[in-house]
């Protein structure tokens, strides 16, 4: 078989968790995305809600056995020497549908071929077949170069995303720490981080403030982290919105170069919104606000499947009246900013 060769990665990327406007929840998951040629080859499956099988956040057991799959040091788990290599981000079952490929190896080379989405044991090719993708030949010494070092990182368990909370409003507080919990990510309340071991402030990714933390109070806390040698964003009080807080933090969170992002850009400014957009992904933008009597209000404006470049999207006045923030959201991006006045 010929083919030319690709090059063969590994990057860190997530799927976005969140508290969504009708009230579901989606879960964040972390994982290693395979770059191809230098892009996501998740980005080239369009809107394709999917992790691979490296996931930082599943047991090492499961985490080596995946590895061990793509470095066909196992047999392939599904019929015609298929392998998963994409699949849903809430479970493992095959019936929630799985991007699978025939991984073979040919001489030196390593070969995947025949992608296809699969919800049962076998795949239908000509159904389901991925057919503007692969095959992909990849070079041996490469590939496995950059699987091999996972089966010694399985060994420790990733830690958790943590994030701490520091505020005095605990009410919001505690109702954003269930809501970050829920979707999968660790949150800590404290008035300020004195006294707090420098080990113990690594492991946050952020910080995030509420609104009542005065200039002094937050330079205090940064200047603690820094001590620390600790790389932490920093989310400053937004309305006490808890889906807005949501996206915020997920958004703080993703420390991915601009790409391997779907989405790199978010302004909202004379009543509408711009966006900028890498690959052929579905949107969903919605509209945050705070009336008169601070009550939360939330207006989807947008869910629509867009073309890479900047989009322009007429916001609605009443969905914007007052303060006001818009979030745009992907399956592995998500972006807030408020609303210009």
């Amino acid at each position: 078989m010929s083919a030319e060769y690709a090059t063969f990665g590994l990057a860190p990327a997530m799927r976005a968790g969140g508290v969504l406007t009708n009230g579901d929840h989606q879960v964040h998951r972390e994982f290693l995305d395979i770059i191809v040629n230098g892009s996501p080859l998740l980005f080239q499956l369009s809107d394709l809600d999917a992790v691979s099988p490296p996931a930082s956040d599943i047991p090492p057991a499961i985490f080596t056995a995946h590895v061990r799959s793509l470095l066909l040091e196992a047999d392939a788990p599904l019929p015609d020497g298929r392998y998963a290599i994409y699949g849903c981000p809430e479970c493992e079952g095959i019936e929630c549908g799985v991007v699978t490929a025939v991984i073979e190896a040919d001489g030196p080379d390593v070969i995947w071929r025949d992608f296809a989405w699969q919800t049962g044991e076998r795949a239908d090719l000509d159904l389901n077949g991925h057919h503007g993708i692969g095959p992909l030949r990849f070079r041996g010494a490469e590939y496995r170069e950059t699987l091999r070092p996972l089966l010694d990182a399985a060994a420790e368990p990733a830690p958790a995303r943590r994030v701490l909370l520091i505020g005095a409003r605990v009410a919001v507080l505690a109702k954003l720490a269930a809501a970050l919990r829920t979707i999968g990510i660790g949150a800590e309340i404290t008035h300020d981080a004195a006294g707090v071991p420098p080990e113990e402030l690594r492991t946050y990714g952020a910080v995030a403030f509420g609104r009542a933390v005065g200039d002094a109070d937050r330079a205090a806390v940064r200047t603690q982290f820094e001590r620390a040698g600790a790389e932490t964003a920093y989310v400053d009080g937004l309305a006490p919105i808890i889906p807005l807080l949501v996206a915020r933090t997920e958004s703080a969170l993703d420390r991915r170069d601009t790409r391997q992002r779907r989405l790199t850009g978010l302004v909202a400014a004379d009543g509408e919104a711009g966006l900028d957009v890498t690959s052929t992904c579905r949107v969903r933008l919605t509209a945050y606000r705070l009336d008169r009597l601070h009550r939360s209000h939330a207006q989807d404006v947008l869910d629509a499947v867009l073309e890479p470049g900047r989009h322009r999207i007429p916001l609605d006045p009443k969905a914007i009246r007052g303060e006001s923030f818009v979030v745009a959201r992907t399956t592995g991006s998500v972006l807030v900013a408020p609303v210009a006045r």
